[in-house]
């Protein structure tokens, strides 16, 4: 070690002493130091893990990666404004690696009619084998069945609307809504079985016909309104949009962060909400170090008076009292990130079921009651960057007390 490292080498030797001579006070700082880092890398992780079950939820049973349609469609949701050339484009894209599975749907507004009531709903035509493959809508269905191909004129609700509705398997429906030439059209079904998904609002106003029975009514035979996308790979979202616009200008085409802005708001922020989150934990930690840390330097006044008799520098006495600080609360983060990896880790297998507390409130915007966290290694910087920032300021006060003794004054007490 050479003779300019030394000195620092022996302030920094000091402060590690100096921090075990009142041990119930140092483990105390260095536990709240744990815990908040803890608590602040535990929220990033839940938060991480329910945006995570969102996102899958938007593109696996929602909107998929991507959606076409006709430029004008989403103006009004006219009839009118079908894909030219549907069955074409469908065997073109079928034959791109990178697409999984896809599904064509004819899609319009309706008015639901009942005994018991009438409310407005979107009529969802999809075609049984691919809508499976898309969006595995077999899985949402808790009463009933899909489709019989040997029956005709058959309807899915969701549990939400027949609840509302007070309908039963069984009973008879009539939908009325606009052909492409806005004549009103009327049909009736019968409810062949009831789903249920984790979007409640969503549910409520959809239901599902086989598509070339809605076709009939809206008098588009073999069309559709909108092509669903799976891709292979979630990194391939921005290359084959970007692909499917420049190949197909003519067609509107969005992924799902433009067909679900909310969504994609919430991910996007993420960073900031957990900034300000984390913010507001280190301050109040601040505080609470700021006054344990003058607390002991007020304790330490002869001492300091001393050292500083004795020729310690301002500059060495503030540097041992910034080192004592710092070294309290850093020593605490690896203490709150280990225990916040392993809880992390523990429930990222099992989950954490809220469906007791919340699960109608998780319900009503889209959300999974069963939270799988996620680690927030990306995270990481931000986290041990504000705790390094909240340790240096906290340190200022108390150094800036100490250098401030007058040593003569400090001898007497």
């Amino acid at each position: 070690m050479n003779h300019k490292s030394r000195p620092a080498y022996l302030i920094f030797s000091m402060a590690w002493r100096n921090i075990w001579r009142n041990k119930m006070r140092s483990l105390i700082i260095m536990a709240s130091v744990a815990l908040g880092v803890f608590s602040g890398v535990a929220i990033l992780g839940i938060y991480k893990g329910i945006l995570k079950s969102r996102v899958r939820t938007v593109i696996d049973q929602e909107v998929g990666h991507l959606q076409i349609h006709h430029p004008e469609f989403k103006k009004d949701f006219g009839a009118a404004y079908i894909i030219p050339g549907s069955d074409s484009l469908i065997q073109q894209l079928l034959g791109w690696t990178e697409i999984r599975a896809l599904a064509a749907r004819t899609v319009s507004t309706a008015m639901l009619s009942a005994a018991t009531g009438t409310s407005g709903v979107q009529v969802t035509g999809i075609r049984p084998e691919e809508e499976e493959q898309v969006s595995h809508i077999s899985r949402k269905i808790v009463e009933g069945s899909l489709f019989d191909p040997a029956k005709k004129n058959q309807i899915l609700i969701s549990r939400k609307l027949s609840d509302k509705l007070k309908l039963k398997l069984g009973n008879k429906i009539v939908l009325t809504l606009t052909n492409k030439d806005n004549d009103i059209q009327a049909g009736a079904f019968r409810i062949c079985g009831l789903f249920q998904t984790i979007n409640t609002p969503l549910d409520e106003r959809t239901v599902y016909l086989r598509q070339d029975e809605l076709n009939d009514l809206l008098a588009i035979p073999g069309q559709s309104h909108e092509i669903t996308l799976i891709l292979q790979s979630d990194d391939q979202l921005d290359t084959i949009h970007q692909r499917l616009k420049s190949r197909f200008p003519a067609l509107l085409t969005e992924n799902w962060k433009e067909i679900s802005p909310e969504t994609n708001l919430m991910v996007v922020s993420l960073d900031e909400y957990m900034f300000i989150y984390i913010i507001i934990i280190m301050l109040a930690l601040a505080f609470g170090i700021i006054n344990t840390m003058l607390m002991a330097v007020l304790e330490r006044t002869r001492e300091v008076g001393m050292m500083t008799a004795l020729g310690l520098t301002k500059a060495r006495l503030f540097g041992l009292i910034l080192s004592e600080t710092i070294l309290l609360t850093l020593a605490g983060v690896p203490v709150g990130m280990g225990l916040a990896w392993i809880l992390i880790w523990y429930f990222a297998r099992h989950g954490i079921n809220i469906a007791a507390v919340a699960k109608e409130a998780m319900s009503s915007f889209g959300f999974e009651s069963w939270i799988f966290p996620e680690f927030p290694y990306d995270q990481l910087v931000m986290v041990l960057s504000i705790v390094a920032i909240t340790a240096l300021l906290s340190s200022i006060l108390p150094s800036l007390k100490a250098v401030n003794m007058r040593p003569s004054e400090a001898l007497r007490r």
